[in-house]
């Protein structure tokens, strides 16, 4: 609205103007040399105007002219920073969804048009990396490594292409320089942080975590965890070395970290030497509430030197009782209790965790079976349950399972890294166990012994088979009474090997441990194991791989050759036809 009301208002006072100068009288004269031209004042007012009026085109008309180079060019550069820009823009997308061949494309238009454009190389770079390109990839890296404005960037793919190929040194030193670059880089500053712990410079690890501190990468919390992990992992080092500094560095990363269960083990073993042993326990329970681990409830054992074996089992069932149902503190009291021949405490202990043990509860109970009663074959029967049982936890980190902790993980360089877990291959699933258990391990593991006295009279051999006779009459399978005949000490094998009370020992053998009788107890009772000096001098033949068939006198048995059939010659392929005279002469008589 304003702007109308301006344009009325200007041509209001054009008009005015207009007709002012129309209105004046007289003529302007103007004399130059030998000619003269007289004009009146309104043609001359109207002159000047035409006049300029063209002075200004022809002004407009020159001035284009003479920028009209440096218009085109400039249009030149926008069109092909657009096409670049437009090109850039398909190329990130193509990486983006995983079209290598189109991304190429587009970076070498990108190149083109725009090739001083950080993007664009960045976008060359990547292509490369997605076709497998490592040399392009180096090149546009140390391309843009050399401009000020990316070169983090450069050196940041050029760290990632070291890595692939292996090349740790080469990784290191780009780390390094583009940590002095930027101080603030979170991946320069943790690489060069594990080749520092790799190589055991923990003072140089210790000054990147306090930069990082300082720099905001981490929080107090994770900077209080960390240069515990890294005091654990000196103190580890130097304990044989310089035992006041590996002393004063875990008591540090005790105090910092409480929960790190190496530096509580190694902290409570120094404050053992020492005699004070409250304080040594404290620091155990404290990371024992935490984690409860092994290494834990040893430490906690022998914290007083010089301790019998029961007063130290005394102890570990003070801790166990802090993690009630713990497989740990189980664990823990049944290795104390063996120590101490406290056999039943021991079997007490792992009793929750037989139906589905581990391999330290399998091993520990063979161990029991082999100590307490000297039998071997049960003691190899939790052997071999051993080697199927599941998997106790372990430090892993990153999928890489180790037998010590350890400050960073091998596999990223990550710090704190190695958790006490089961590992991951160790989970279970929903596929069914890849080796089952054997009938002669299960009946190993179902009973125990039954020794009878050695004053009582052997059993008749024909009583205990009359309760077998009244069950229905089943045909017998060589087949399933094949696993108990293969051990080369059990007894003769029986119409019903199912149930031990039909079994009959020889009146010639030695006396040896018999099940109970079948009216006595209606439960199946599995095989015993007898000792070597039961063998029976002369084995049983062995049953033969392949069973012959044999005939009858009167059986006439199958015709080999079979019965001629005259149709089928009939109607069997043609024979071929000979060629030559020969068979132009039985065409020519048919």
């Amino acid at each position: 609205m304003i702007r109308i009301i301006v344009f009325l208002v200007l041509i209001a006072l054009a008009a005015a103007g207009a007709a002012w100068v129309a209105d004046q009288t007289g003529e302007v004269v103007l004399s130059t040399g030998g000619w003269r031209v007289a004009t009146t004042l309104p043609v001359f007012i109207l002159g000047l105007g035409i006049v300029a009026v063209v002075a200004i085109i022809a002004w407009s008309i020159l001035h284009g002219l003479w920028r009209m180079p440096a218009r085109i060019r400039r249009g030149r550069r926008e069109r092909r920073h657009a096409r670049g820009r437009h090109a850039i823009t398909q190329g990130l997308l193509a990486i983006g969804y995983g079209d290598s061949t189109a991304a190429r494309q587009h970076a070498e238009a990108a190149r083109r048009h725009a090739g001083s454009d950080p993007l664009a190389l960045l976008l060359n770079a990547q292509s490369a990396q997605l076709d497998g390109n490592r040399e392009g990839a180096q090149r546009a890296f140390r391309a843009m490594a050399e401009r000020e404005d990316t070169r983090l960037l450069g050196l940041r793919g050029l760290f990632i292409e070291a890595q692939r190929s292996d090349d740790a040194v080469a990784a290191v030193m780009i780390a390094e320089e583009a940590l002095k670059v930027s101080p603030s880089s979170p991946w320069a500053s943790q690489a060069v942080l594990g080749f520092c712990c790799a190589k055991g410079d923990w003072a140089g690890a210790l000054s990147i975590l306090d930069n990082n501190q300082t720099s905001g990468l981490i929080d107090k919390a994770s900077y209080r965890r960390q240069r515990g992990v890294l005091l654990t992992a000196r103190a580890l080092e130097l304990e044989t070395v310089d035992r006041d500094l590996s002393r004063e560095s875990v008591m540090e990363a005790v105090k910092l970290a409480p929960t790190l269960i190496p530096a509580a083990v190694l902290a409570a073993k120094y404050e053992s030497e020492a005699h004070q042993v409250r304080r040594a326990m404290k620091i155990v329970e404290t990371a024992w509430l935490s984690q409860p681990h092994p290494d834990l409830a040893d430490a906690y054992a022998h914290v007083k030197l010089g301790d019998s074996a029961r007063q130290r089992l005394v102890r570990v069932e003070t801790l166990a009782a802090k993690t009630p149902d713990h497989i740990e503190g189980a664990l823990a009291i049944a290795r104390a209790a063996i120590d101490a021949a406290e056999f039943a405490k021991a079997r007490e202990a792992l009793t929750p965790f037989i139906a589905a043990p581990t391999q330290r509860v399998a091993l520990l109970m063979a161990e029991i079976e082999r100590t307490e009663h000297g039998d071997s074959g049960r003691a190899r029967a939790w052997t071999l349950r051993a080697v199927r049982a599941l998997h106790d936890p372990a430090w892993t980190a990153d999928g890489y399972v180790s037998d010590r902790w350890r400050p960073v993980s091998p596999v990223t360089g990550r710090l704190d890294a190695f958790q006490w877990q089961t590992p991951v291959a160790a989970l279970p699933s929903d596929k069914g166990p890849a080796i089952e258990s054997s009938p002669f391990e299960e009946a190993m593991l179902a009973s125990r012994r039954i020794e009878l006295p050695k004053e009582a009279p052997s059993v008749p051999p024909a009583k205990p088979v009359e309760p077998a006779a009244e069950k229905p009459v089943e045909p017998i399978k060589p087949v399933e009474t094949a696993p108990a005949a293969a051990q080369d000490n059990t007894p003769t094998p029986a119409p019903a090997p199912v149930e031990p009370a039909s079994v009959a020992p020889p009146a010639t053998e030695s006396p040896a441990p018999q099940p109970a009788p079948a009216e006595s107890s209606p439960t199946a009772v599995a095989p015993l194991f007898r000792a070597r000096q039961d063998i029976p001098k002369t084995p049983p033949a062995p049953i033969p791989a392949v069973i012959p068939i044999v005939r009858a006198p009167d059986d006439p048995g199958i015709e080999e050759d079979g019965t001629r059939d005259e149709f089928s010659e009939q109607i069997g392929p043609p024979k071929a036809q000979a060629g030559g005279w020969r068979g132009f002469l039985s065409r020519w008589s048919s």
